[in-house]
């Protein structure tokens, strides 16, 4: 069973977490929330998530993927852990995926996973002219390689949907889609 990392931060947006969290289970993938501090973590609208445990217990460990949610100030707070950059490093290096939405594509451009890729990112996040080894792209999703990113809330599902076919199989894939019932 594929194993995925998702570390939460203060901050983060709901929409993109919780449905990353909840279709990734749904395939049978082994999804573990790993908060950056001890105890529950506030959303960006408040929503209080309680992780399945602390970052500095599963630092070490290896994933299939490390996905990073989006939203600020959370996003922020995940570029700002050294942490965070280590282990995105650490996979990238062992050709494991790496996965960003929203604001968070800016994570993996600092942690320099996205030199001389093909990247979205939620408008504003990111300035083009900042990054210009990034080749910037205007889909809901973007696949370069290992490493995958989305543009904010409102792809979340095809995001998570993308990850799971990676993981996975198209089957698999195919079968969460038809179970949310989502018109073609």
């Amino acid at each position: 069973m594929p194993r995925v990392l998702i570390p939460l931060a203060e901050g983060f947006e709901e929409l993109e977490a919780i449905t990353l969290i909840d279709l990734l289970r749904r395939a049978e993938i082994e999804v573990v929330i790993a908060g950056l501090t001890e105890g529950p973590v506030v959303a960006a609208r408040g929503t209080v998530v309680v992780p399945d445990t602390v970052l500095d217990s599963v630092v070490e460990e290896d994933f299939d993927m490390v996905v990073l949610p989006g939203g600020l100030p959370g996003a922020h707070h995940l570029d700002d852990d050294s942490r965070v950059h280590r282990i995105l490093k650490r996979h990238h290096a062992a050709q494991r995926y790496t996965a960003a939405i929203c604001a968070a594509p800016k994570v993996l451009a600092n942690a320099g996973l996205l030199e001389g890729r093909a990247a979205t990112w939620y408008p504003g996040a990111m300035m083009a002219s900042d990054y210009p080894h990034i080749d910037p792209r205007q889909e809901p999703v973007v696949v370069d390689g290992q490493v995958v990113t989305s543009r904010g809330p409102g792809t979340a599902m095809d995001f998570a949907l993308t990850l799971i076919g990676l993981l996975t199989d198209e089957a698999r894939r195919d079968e969460v889609e038809r179970q949310l019932q989502r018109q073609p």
